[in-house]
């Protein structure tokens, strides 16, 4: 039963309670405005109640500019906005993991809030915050997105993921434009609906592909699986970060079906109950770290939205800093070694298909977390070629290129081991996290502070 529809969409008659995160660590006030009233939209159009949730990792100016601009918000029915620092956020896990009663728990909060930057860990961060307030769904953004307009007005994703999270795909099939879905599982659940981005590559590595094609080929091409032929590897570096290319909005076009992980990105995607069940890999300093549930859902045949609001992708001016150039570049060396361990893993869950799923169509953890411990035992000598290739490639390009190279060399080791290490925390962290989702849920919106428009 259904309370009525918007511009063509079907709303369900239930209240709901999406969480719409924004983790930054850089300056965004103008995303803050434009997320703020993407909140507004969700709450005009559906029954629902809409907590914006910003995870600020900036330093003291920027975050008090942030602030500034949160107070400038306009108000909106049914949104609130959470604005944390992460002191607020260690507050919160402090509380959450003590109640999650872990043999480890200094381990259990480094994997949450490490030192360095992870992509994973600050997602699972606003995915614990996101239960203790009660939240369905999850509904994340980068901080680096504008939204696409048409006709004047904003496109927001937020749209077409409350249309379809939490229902049987059975429903959801009348409200989208396309099906291509087995009948076996239309009686399962939405877990997922996302779409990608436009503009600019989601990885910063224009400056290599216009400097020297063909150290970019070398370089791009190394995140393909082992085994993978010359052609599919050309495939995969014509597609690789560049999302929806530039492909133009002409209107809504929506597609029930397990989603290819090609054809989302994490600054456009939401979730239900199935990140309750699983979390990212946390590990730091690595690009694409946060893509994991991308892959399990449609490994795990649970049904999806794919959709064309894509969001627009631009590069803002400090990753161009020589400062923030060889960070980054660590982060793209540690992405592709993750992947020999990723691809095992990916292929591992995708034979076991739905065993990866119980009687209710929940996301059996043990599974999971049995296939990403088997991988850590991977002969290393796949990421030795890897840092050969890497190497090969940026003495060629010279410069600052070079120079990373250089400062690469004698970390060869500390790296390999890392890579290994991560997927170990991660097993560690999947066996945690149904303990620390329930003591999220116990901890409640008490443990957290915020304001409402």
């Amino acid at each position: 039963m259904h309370a009525g529809s918007v511009n063509g969409f079907t709303e369900p008659a239930h209240v709901r309670k999406a969480c719409l995160v924004l983790p930054t660590h850089r300056e965004c006030s103008a995303t803050i405005a434009a997320m703020a009233a993407e909140a507004a939209h969700a709450t005009a159009h559906f029954d629902v109640e809409v907590v914006f949730l910003i995870l600020d990792s900036t330093g003291e100016t920027t975050r008090a500019g942030h602030a500034a601009a949160v107070r400038a918000l306009p108000p909106a029915r049914n949104v609130t906005v959470l604005h944390l620092d992460e002191e607020a956020q260690r507050r919160f896990l402090t509380e959450v993991v003590a109640g999650a009663g872990h043999p480890e728990p200094d381990l259990i909060a480094g994997l949450m809030l490490p030192a360095g930057v992870s992509y994973g860990a600050c997602t699972n961060r606003a995915f614990l915050i996101a239960a203790a307030l009660g939240c369905d769904s999850v509904h994340r953004r980068d901080s680096d997105i504008e939204f696409q307009r048409h006709q004047g007005a904003p496109l927001y994703p937020i749209h077409h993921e409350l249309t379809a999270l939490g229902r049987p795909a059975a429903e959801v099939a009348a409200d989208v434009s396309r099906v291509d879905l087995d009948p076996a599982d239309l009686g399962k659940p939405v877990v997922t609906a996302g779409a990608s981005y436009v503009g600019e590559l989601s990885v910063d590595i224009e400056e290599i592909r216009q400097l020297d094609k063909q150290a970019y080929y070398d370089i791009v091409s190394l995140w393909a699986a082992e085994g993978t032929t010359e052609q599919e590897k050309r495939d995969l570096v014509a597609e690789s970060f560049a999302g929806a290319d530039s492909e133009v909005f002409e209107q809504d076009d929506s597609l029930l079906c397990l989603v290819d992980p090609m054809r989302v990105d994490m600054g456009n995607i939401s979730y239900h109950r199935v990140h309750e069940e699983i979390p990212l890999p946390p590990m730091t300093e690595t690009i694409g770290s946060d893509y994991f549930l991308i892959h399990l859902v449609p490994d795990s045949r649970l049904p999806g939205v794919l959709h064309n609001r894509h969001v627009i992708n631009r590069h803002t001016p400090d990753r161009k800093t020589d400062a923030a150039f060889h960070p980054y570049h660590l982060r793209l060396a540690k992405f592709f070694l993750s992947m020999l361990y990723l691809h095992v893993i990916y292929e591992r869950m995708g034979d076991e298909g739905e065993r990866l799923l119980d009687a209710d169509h929940r996301v059996r953890a043990d599974r999971v977390a049995a296939i990403v411990r088997e991988s850590v035992d991977l002969d290393r000598a796949p990421n030795v070629r890897r840092l050969d290739e890497l190497d090969r490639a940026y003495r060629r390009l010279g410069g600052r290129y070079a120079v990373f190279a250089e400062r690469l060399a004698p970390r060869r080791e500390e790296l390999l081991d890392a890579a290994a290490r991560d997927m170990a925390e991660f097993a560690t962290l999947i066996d945690a996290w149904r303990s620390l989702v329930a003591a999220a849920k116990a901890a409640g919106p008490a443990a957290l502070t915020g304001r409402s428009r």
